[in-house]
């Protein structure tokens, strides 16, 4: 099944690299936070951290940061927008939430604190989930969680957990692969890794972060589209990436790059997460 990738996508999916961690325990749960942002929030493993800056004008530019973390059939995210205009970026978001087929527009609960406004939304999938989008004075945030219903033991500390704050704790995180999931025998979901299948043979299929334009592509006046073949694998993670068509000038390496910190729900199969195969384009243009 192919995949189109674009800039801004509900990130039902998205994978990591490097150590393992055993298990989703809240014990285990650690605190993070990035270098010059305003909040921490504890999450089960060390998320993947991309940076997309946009150049607006001369100016003015725009910078997004994308967490994401896989563990034990749930996914993690957080969005930090740094644009100027927090309360226009939270207006946008409600209206894309709202007419979501992920989330349910009849569950908005308006969300207000010391220092920001926000609303949330819980999944209409059966497989459940929660989002919040906030604005503070400086940013705009995004904090979701699919996979699991807001009640859930594996849902409740991250949100729990979260501090809007200027000087926050907590392990800064900054761009690269995080940690990636590794099932045990205390998971509370079932892994079958015996085959990788096709997405027209599982039962409910398995989006992302768009690699930047690199600035020696611009000055040489490359677009194209990379084309990669991966596996979204039950564990989470994007495994065995193969290249079908690639660009020069360190494209194909951002669109690599993007793929390995894809965080998604895998396949289901007779009850089980399975691996399947994916191919995946990233569009790149010029602007």
């Amino acid at each position: 099944m192919k995949r189109v990738l674009s800039l801004i996508c509900l990130l039902t999916l998205v994978a990591s690299a490097v150590v393992a961690q055993e298990n989703s325990s809240e014990s285990s749960w650690q605190r993070y936070t990035i270098k010059g942002d305003d909040f921490s929030i504890k999450l089960p493993l060390r998320p993947s951290m991309a940076t997309n800056v946009n150049v607006i004008s001369d100016r003015k530019t725009t910078r997004e940061r994308r967490l994401g973390a896989y563990a034990d059939g749930v996914v993690y995210t957080v969005l930090s927008v740094d644009d100027g205009s927090p309360k226009k970026a939270l207006h946008n978001a409600i209206d894309q939430l709202a007419s979501s087929k992920l989330w349910d527009r009849t569950t908005a609960k308006e969300l207000t604190g010391d220092g920001f406004v926000g609303k949330q939304f819980l999944s209409s999938q059966p497989f459940g989930g929660i989002v919040q989008v906030l604005a503070t004075k400086r940013r705009f945030y995004q904090f979701q969680v699919v996979g699991a219903p807001a009640d859930d033991s594996r849902v409740k500390p991250f949100f729990a957990s979260l501090m809007l704050t200027e000087k926050g704790d907590g392990i800064e995180v900054s761009d690269g692969l995080g940690v990636p999931y590794e099932p045990s025998a205390a998971s509370a979901t079932q892994v079958s890794t015996d085959q990788i299948f096709k997405s027209k043979d599982v039962d409910r299929k398995s989006l992302l972060i768009e690699p930047m334009y690199t600035e020696q592509a611009r000055q040489n006046a490359v677009a194209g589209t990379v084309v990669l073949k991966v596996v979204f694998s039950a564990s989470g993670n994007v495994d065995q990436i193969q290249i079908l068509s690639g660009l020069p000038f360190g494209l194909t390496e951002r669109a690599i790059e993007a793929a390995q910190k894809i965080k998604f729900l895998p396949a289901l199969k007779d009850g089980k997460y399975v691996s399947t195969w994916m191919q995946l384009e990233y569009n790149f243009n010029l602007y």
